[in-house]
Parts: structure tokens; sequence; C-alpha cells
């Protein structure tokens, strides 16, 4: 998956937004104002995504293209790479996981509004 791709499917997700809040290359993702996306646009090496904590630990053990996520909370975000060395269908599945998560949390009226 190249950048275009990752922010293409990113944008066709129902509430969400694209932004730079931290600095002019790092892209986020958000779903009502809640981050479960973001990337450094100038060096698509990674993506980082919010994933359950069991699930982290397990997807950590079974590929060296996931680690804690870089610069966030380790244990409910990884830093999945985008070299080919996690599968694109499970890289995608991790895009959706987060989403979903965002989503989860948000009150349920807004949810609904989805």
């Amino acid at each position: 998956m190249d950048i275009v791709a990752f922010r293409d499917f990113c944008l066709t997700k129902p509430g969400v937004t694209e932004e730079f809040p931290f600095d002019e290359n790092t892209l986020v993702f958000k779903v009502l104002g809640k981050m479960f996306a973001l990337t450094d646009v100038e060096e698509f090496v990674s993506i980082n995504l919010k994933c359950n904590p069991e699930r982290s630990v397990e997807l950590r053990e079974q590929f060296d293209g996931i680690t804690p996520g870089y610069h966030m909370n380790k244990k409910h975000w990884n830093t999945v790479l985008t070299d080919g060395s996690v599968p694109e269908n499970l890289l995608v599945e991790l895009i959706n996981h987060s989403y979903e998560l965002v989503v989860k949390s948000l009150p349920k009226k807004l949810q609904q509004n989805l």
C-alpha cells in the first residue's frame, strides 16, 4: 500500500477527516475528532494505528514489522511498517480495527450519526 492508497482508504470511512496538527509532515486521520491513524507523508515507511492491547501483543510477536507505537501510548498503539513485511490484507484489517475501536469509544449519539 502506498500513501495515496492509504489516504484514499481512510477517507472512505464515515466521519473521517484529515489534518496536520503536529507539523507539516505528520498526516493524521480522525473520526469525529479522534485520531485513529497517522503517518509521515514525506517518508511513508510506517503507520501508527490504534489496537486492542491483547491483540497488540500477539501481532508484535508474530510480525517484525509491528512494534509498539512510536511516540504513542505503547499499550494502545502500534507502528506498522509499510515495507511489505506486514501483508497488505492485514494492514487493511488493522486500519479497519483502529477505526472501529475509536468509533466504539465515541458517545452512542455520535456513533448513530455515522
